[in-house]
């Protein structure tokens, strides 16, 4: 069996010493190296098939070097280019990303964030946050682990939260709807014990109050296509004048309402314009493509995990709230109502 490469053949090899090797290799103290070291030391590692020992370093500094990240959904597509930001800010850390998907179940949940914990994560992204549920949130802190919320907020204010400004971006939709000439608009909105259903709903409310049109919210079970589906089925079965526009809760929703539309023989935006919220990819693929507000979800991703870098090293964390800029982006599914 061949001898493993050790970081002394590396040094003996590149003619530095093995500290010098130690810090050439580590992405966070790479910086202390000059550049033509650095590429002495890089070329002596591949040529002698070097690699660094992760759980020996993490013993040294009372780390796993491993990041535990919790999500609702992994279908549904607003997700990975969160994780993608996520790894983009950890991996230059010398740090793994441990994704768990809990399909939105309570146990799976809190099974998954137990088992993380018992692999000694060092933190964890959560974008499993709901209003009123506190159990994970009690948990890492009497375990005194760092935690980070993304995307949706727990309400429970103890730990940092970074998200999108919801509020900015509904008020962006109504406006255009406005500006089109509807005059009768409905928002779809996601779950109540969602942050992000609850604050886009409450900003919704307020400005077709402020602009004094027509209007009316109604809750979808869930941000999913089906979700969707059922609730442009329930708009439909009223006996009541129909509304001419639609905010979705999200850009799902936004494709069950369009896909039920259809069904029925309806026309978007010919009967119904409809705006989401996201900009997820492939958006602008739906036919018709997709006005939505665009959210930066890549780089919500990688503030959550700076956020989370910061409390590690830190060995502090106070409950800041990030709140990113969005925008509208006006495709095809919106347009002026029938006369």
């Amino acid at each position: 069996m061949p001898r493993r490469v050790t970081i002394d053949d590396v040094a003996q090899l590149a003619q530095v010493h093995k500290a010098t090797v130690s810090r050439a290799l580590n992405a966070q103290t790479r910086d202390q190296v000059n550049v033509e070291t650095l590429k002495r030391v890089k070329r002596a590692a591949l040529q002698l098939g070097y690699v660094p020992n992760a759980m020996a370093r993490g013993l040294r500094i009372s780390r796993s070097m491993t990041i535990g990240v919790i999500i609702p959904d992994l279908m549904n597509p607003i997700f990975p280019p969160i994780i993608r930001g996520i790894e983009h800010a950890l991996q230059p850390r010398g740090y793994t990303v441990l994704v768990a998907n809990t399909d939105s179940h309570d146990d799976v949940e809190v099974s998954a964030f137990e088992s993380l914990l018992q692999r000694r994560v060092d933190g964890f992204i959560l974008a499993t946050g709901r209003l009123g549920e506190q159990q994970i949130i009690e948990e890492a802190s009497a375990g005194n682990v760092p935690v980070v919320l993304v995307n949706r907020d727990s309400g429970v204010g103890r730990y940092p939260f970074v998200s999108s400004d919801n509020e900015s971006g509904i008020i962006a939709a109504l406006t255009h709807l406005v500006e089109l000439g509807h005059r009768h608009i409905v928002h779809v909105a996601g779950p109540p014990n969602f942050s992000t259903a609850l604050s886009r709903s409450k900003a919704f409310q307020a400005a077709a109050l402020d602009v004094g049109i027509l209007h009316d919210t109604i809750n979808a079970e869930s941000f999913t296509v089906d979700a969707g589906c059922a609730a442009a089925e329930g708009l439909l079965q009223r006996r009541a004048e129909r509304p001419t526009a639609l905010v979705a809760g999200n850009d799902l929703v936004a494709l069950g309402l369009i896909r039920r539309l259809r069904s029925h023989g309806l026309g978007c935006p010919q009967d119904a314009s409809i705006v989401g919220f996201n900009d997820m990819p492939f958006a602008e693929d739906f036919w018709p493509p997709l006005t939505t507000v665009h959210v930066p979800l890549r780089e919500i991703g990688g503030e959550a995990a700076r956020l989370l870098l910061h409390g590690i090293e830190s060995g502090e964390q106070e409950a800041a709230m990030v709140t990113l800029p969005v925008s509208l982006v006006v495709r095809g599914s919106t347009g002026r109502p029938r006369t």
